[in-house]
């Protein structure tokens, strides 16, 4: 998705803004009916959260799918809604974004240092795999996808500790102009008095 594309999208979409616990908190229905909600830190203006709202095939709500942050803590179990639950103890991939980079955090990695490569790939995406065959996970950028580039490899670093691998992307000036100028947006949206907007819970 061009840039245009995704700065139109949300110029177009009806948005209402709360100020709530350190946090400008964003609700904006898209013109396609989709809901997306964006959290902000009040000091640092960097995207805190980000979740798009989940409709079942029957057009029931499923919850927030987490695109930035950490996961919801009391998300329905999705062991009524696909049949599977994830084991405690299986890889998670949360998202971060800083000032400067986008960041990804894979806990529960029992490996070593030295056996993680993090490739980028013709894609558009960037893959992580281990040297002894026990880990491979494909990661998806939206925030490169929405300005139009792929993921460079001198962008990349990461760290492995707390059996966590942590994989730091250095921001594109693009991206960074992009999202200065979604925040000015939503930085002169009028603050609701009352709360009324539908955001998940923190």
């Amino acid at each position: 998705m061009a840039t245009k594309q995704w700065l139109q999208l949300l110029q177009d979409a009806k948005k209402t803004a709360i100020i709530q616990d350190g946090k400008r908190k964003v609700h904006f229905l898209m013109e396609d009916g989709k809901e997306m909600v964006e959290e902000y830190s009040v000091d640092t203006n960097v995207v805190i959260k980000r979740a798009w709202k989940q409709k079942g095939k029957l057009g029931q709500d499923i919850g927030w799918e987490i695109e930035v942050g950490d996961p919801e803590p009391n998300r329905i179990d999705n062991l009524e809604i696909v049949g599977i639950r994830e084991s405690s103890s299986a890889p998670i991939v949360t998202r971060r974004i800083t000032k400067t980079a986008l960041e990804w955090r894979i806990r529960n990695l029992p490996y070593p240092k030295d056996v993680y490569s993090v490739t980028t790939e013709d894609d558009g995406t960037i893959t992580v795999r281990t040297s002894n065959k026990k880990y491979f996970k494909k990661i998806n950028i939206p925030d490169l996808e929405r300005v139009g580039l792929k993921p460079e490899q001198d962008r990349i670093s990461f760290n492995y500790q707390y059996n966590t691998l942590i994989i730091t992307y250095k921001k594109p000036p693009k991206l960074i102009e992009m999202e200065k100028k979604i925040f000015d947006m939503i930085s002169k949206l009028k603050i609701a008095k009352d709360g009324d907007v539908q955001c998940p819970t923190s």
